[in-house]
């Protein structure tokens, strides 16, 4: 039987991390009992079993001087940043599973972003923040996504998966991320079954699965409440996402249930490497900003399509259907918001082929939904069948609300929304106050 004291993997308050590794590096199957086991971070690069026993917690240490710099993306774009809690990296064969909890220690994390970005034009003052602007000279002209960027203090995900093959993440509760929480990235044949991902609705991109450049990936039977977008598909963002190309493809997403996040299930905003042959079903998106999210805009780049969403239910979102062109989030560009027709180059997404049937949504907050494309790339080949959608009676939540976008105007009423888009309709229900179907520019509805 393996022995766990003998490595230094103690639940007595001392960073077990270096003896971990090490087990890993030997081959054995590690096992967890109860206790809480405190960690700097782990990098993983082989075959591995790690099993949490019930009441038994892998907590990071939140020491940032602890997170060394390594090369990976970060919002989507390649740079230099700090060292994942938990790296899974080149590695084939891990299993991470059992009934215990991993924790990112995140407070501390959340609160030195919220202080940065309470200062109006944050910039690097810390000698960590300085360290990392050094490394990434070009990082002022990097697109970002809201995470503090422009600061540098480039806070670490607590799993991130690169460039591994065949791993399951299985049973466990992963919680208090610092920054994005469970995140795939260039990797395949990944499944993530029946996790919890726990984080507070109010901690700064706290995301709860990315799904980044990766293919062969099924999300089945998990729960997530988080403060960020709840399971995302992303592929990278702007020039760097296109010169890098990887794309996300063939991704599950099964019996999932989210809760107030951001959204339920997301597209983007980061898209540039291209998304396709991407399936939601059977999930519950219960009390999300959003619940069928498609997020994008100019310089992001990339082509979305073959997207399927089929028998979700959703309660209580500000807007349950969202497909918009205009996500203004990171975006420092205001060409990048004209409602008038632009040059289509490589960075001009496009989205198409996108299928959702049997999805009814009730007391939404904001709307019952905005299909937004761009006036150059019109949204193609949509479909909306065996659907419905209703907004609470009373509700008093700025229509604005509904997404966050620039450059649009406020429309008319809570009703369906589209705009630059063709679409096919087929016994869809939309219930509000006012006009339920609002047709502005360039819109074909078959």
């Amino acid at each position: 039987m393996f022995d766990a004291a003998g490595y230094g993997i103690r639940a007595d308050g001392r960073d077990i991390a270096a003896g971990l590794m090490r087990a890993v590096e030997e081959g054995h199957e590690i096992v967890l009992e109860k206790g809480t086991y405190l960690s700097s971070p782990i990098k993983i690069g082989c075959r591995a079993h790690i099993r949490l026993e019930e009441g038994a917690e892998l907590k990071f240490i939140p020491d940032f001087t602890l997170y060394p710099p390594v090369f990976t993306r970060w919002e989507g774009v390649r740079c230099w940043c700090m060292h994942p809690c938990l790296f899974i990296e080149n590695a084939e064969d891990v299993l991470i599973d059992g009934d215990g909890t991993i924790d990112g220690s995140g407070e501390a994390w959340w609160a030195e972003c919220s202080k940065k970005r309470e200062k109006e034009g944050a910039v690097p003052e810390t000698e960590i923040e300085k360290k990392f602007a050094a490394l990434n000279p070009d990082y002022k002209s990097q697109p970002g996504g809201g995470g503090g960027r422009g600061f540098q203090f480039l806070r670490p995900p607590l799993i991130q998966i690169k460039n591994s093959r065949r791993v399951t993440l299985s049973g466990i509760t992963v919680q208090n991320s610092p920054f994005w929480t469970i995140h795939p990235l260039y990797s395949e044949d990944i499944l993530i079954d029946s996790v919890k991902v726990i984080n507070p609705y109010e901690a700064p991109n706290t995301d709860g699965i990315d799904v980044e450049s990766s293919m062969n990936v099924t999300v089945r039977n998990s729960f997530v409440f988080v403060g960020d977008d709840g399971i995302a598909i992303k592929s990278g963002s702007g020039e760097d996402g296109i010169a890098d190309n990887k794309p996300c493809r063939d991704v599950h997403i099964i019996g999932c249930t989210v809760k107030s996040a951001h959204g339920g299930a997301v597209i983007g905003s980061e898209t540039a490497g291209e998304i396709s042959s991407i399936s939601v079903e059977d999930c519950v998106f219960d009390g999300t900003d959003r619940g069928i999210r498609i997020k994008s805009r100019r310089g992001r780049g990339g082509c979305i399509h073959g997207l399927k969403f089929r028998n979700i239910i959703m309660r209580g979102n500000l807007c349950p259907l969202v497909i918009n062109m205009y996500y203004r989030c990171g975006a420092d560009d205001p060409g990048a918001f004209s409602l008038d027709k632009q040059p289509v180059t490589a960075s001009t997404p496009a989205v198409f082929d996108v299928d959702i049937s049997q999805c009814h949504a009730i007391d939404s907050l904001a709307s019952a939904g905005m299909l937004v494309g761009l006036p150059e790339v019109p949204v193609k080949g949509l479909s909306v069948r065996d659907c419905s959608f209703a907004v609470k009676k009373g509700t008093e939540t700025p229509v604005s609300d509904s997404d966050m976008y620039r450059g649009l105007p406020d429309p008319p009423s809570r009703g369906l929304r589209i705009r630059n888009a063709e679409i096919h309709m087929e016994n869809v229900e939309v219930t509000c106050e006012g006009e339920r179907i609002i047709k502005e520019d360039n819109v074909a509805i078959i």
